[in-house]
């Protein structure tokens, strides 16, 4: 996020795009009604009647895989009704008149074609964006899981610029992580191409400074995404995998295939709290302490470091995952040894310039937020005060593109995935609280009733979705929350595995994410 939670109480705009915020970050969504209650406009633009559409001043359900229609179409708006921030694009941005040509075609008539929200709703929509200051933007998976990912995130940072809500409080572009520590993941080099604090492996002075500090040479060669890595595993290239905390036999895209390639591993290591579905087929299964029962630090979504002070001592022989891959590391030959969580902390910090002026001490109960590089830094509230890291915003062309399926006479719905309220991510963790699970102890498949008229079904019959990869079948669950036309699966229940349908051959060309998001599909009774 380049602003932080608490400054949503007090935006004069919020306008959240592929976030179904109450559902996925409920702490977050409180600070959404806390600010409507205090008088802020709501714009809620989802392919699904999400509950916070109920509370918003517009709730538009713009069509799968259509958001930079729909953006574009705002920005046209702004531009043509002289609601842009024209001095705050002169100081601080560059490409604004590439940006305005390319957004003539972008007509309320043709965006009404593209996406299905009216013109009317499409001003309504760019005016409160543009005029109630300071506005926020909340975006998350459901405008990221697509082929055009990278260029909806391009589109969103396009119309926080041109209306100048980037640099300011209560203002910015801000992504919602779907997990606690994904910002931080991300920080530590969770990533194939970067070290920590996305500092660049193929940068030879880069490489350098961590070869020094570990004492080893280090290829400058990014590793593979996990896309990649399932075809490198099938190609017979990938002999070995080891999996810390991740269930991708259900998480993972196309899954008959990644299924398929998984039988070729010579070794499967899984590291885990409980025996997922990916555990369960592994050679080794190594286990590891929970949150409870470990000491050391999570950065979350506004990019604030926070301290992780064990509870309770972990269960049977678990152990943290820091230790367990020292003792890795050490007997593959790499002697690893650390005192705890806060040396290599510090080491850490001595190689990561935005958490440089961070310390266990300094992290308090509080936490600090990156970037903070010096010992007297009090850490960042809001990213781009005063001016970009690059210079001047740069401003992007970006062209609408169909996504890589849509509906036909074999195929004739559009399906999305996604999470519902009481379980998280592939059901690890979730699926064994009786609490959680008794909310909702099987997955489903939303049908609008129009639909589900059409078809004679009726509420809980089975259905068999397929699409051109597999078939699950799956319970109906009636509802309005979809469009005519539309299915929606929810990601986490591995007796209706959602993503036997999804397709991981459609991916983004620079993030090399899945469109996990849009797809074709066919839904009918099953026969027995």
């Amino acid at each position: 996020m380049t602003n932080s939670i608490a400054e949503i109480e007090d935006a004069g705009c919020i306008f959240i795009i592929g976030s179904n915020t109450s559902a996925c970050h409920p702490l977050i969504a409180r600070r959404v009604i806390r600010a409507k209650e205090k008088g802020a406009k709501l714009i809620v633009a989802d392919p699904r009647r999400i509950q916070l559409s109920l509370l918003a001043d517009v709730a538009v359900n713009q069509r799968l895989g259509s958001d930079v229609a729909l953006l574009n179409g705002m920005m046209r708006l702004i531009l043509a009704n002289g609601w842009e921030a024209q001095g705050y694009i002169a100081a601080r941005t560059e490409g604004f008149e590439e940006l305005q040509e390319s957004l003539a075609a972008y007509t309320p008539e043709q965006v009404q074609k593209i996406t299905g929200v009216s013109p009317r709703d499409l001003e309504k929509m760019s005016e409160f964006y543009a005029t109630q200051k300071p506005s926020t933007l909340l975006y998350a998976m459901g405008i990221t899981q697509h082929t055009t990912g990278v260029d909806n995130v391009k589109a969103v940072c396009n119309l926080a610029m041109l209306t100048g809500n980037v640099g300011f409080p209560n203002s910015g572009v801000n992504p919602l992580r779907g997990q606690n520590n994904v910002q931080g993941a991300c920080d530590m080099g969770g990533l194939p191409n970067v070290f920590s604090g996305y500092q660049a492996v193929a940068n030879p002075d880069l490489n350098a400074k961590f070869a020094q500090a570990w004492g080893r040479p280090l290829s400058d060669k990014p590793g593979l995404t996990i896309p990649d890595m399932v075809k490198a595993i099938d190609a017979g290239k990938l002999k070995a995998l080891y999996v810390v905390g991740e269930n991708p036999k259900l998480s993972d895209p196309d899954m008959n295939h990644l299924r398929h390639a998984m039988k070729k591993l010579d070794l499967l290591i899984v590291q885990d709290l409980f025996l997922s579905e990916t555990a369960q087929g592994a050679d080794v299964v190594l286990a590891a302490a929970a949150a409870a029962e470990k000491d050391g630090t999570f950065t979350n979504t506004e990019r604030r470091c926070l301290r992780l002070n064990k509870a309770v001592e972990p269960v049977g022989d678990s152990l943290p995952d820091w230790e367990i891959i020292s003792r890795l590391a050490t007997a593959m030959g790499y002697p690893l040894h650390y005192g705890g969580p806060e040396e290599i902390f510090q080491e850490m910090a001595a190689l990561t310039p935005s958490y440089a002026g961070m310390t266990y001490a300094r992290l308090g109960i509080d936490g600090l937020q990156w970037p903070c590089p010096t010992a007297d830094h009090p850490g960042t509230q809001f990213l781009h005060r005063d001016k970009f890291t690059r210079g001047l915003g740069k401003l992007h062309v970006v062209p609408y593109q169909d996504p890589a399926e849509l509906p036909d006479a074999e195929y004739p719905y559009f399906l999305t995935t996604g999470r519902m309220f009481a379980h998280y991510h592939t059901g690890t963790m979730t699926r064994v609280s009786p609490a959680l699970d008794r909310e909702q102890p099987t997955g489903y498949v939303e049908i609008n009733p129009i639909d589900a008229s059409r078809l004679a079904v009726h509420e809980g019959e089975m259905l068999v979705v397929s699409s051109l990869r597999g078939r699950i079948e799956v319970p109906a669950k009636i509802t309005a929350t979809v469009l005519p036309g539309n299915l929606f699966l929810p990601i986490h229940f591995g007796e209706n595995p959602t993503n036997v349908l999804t397709n991981a051959e459609a991916v983004d060309p620079l993030a090399k994410i899945p469109e996990f998001k849009v797809g074709k599909a066919r839904v009918e009774k099953l026969v027995e």
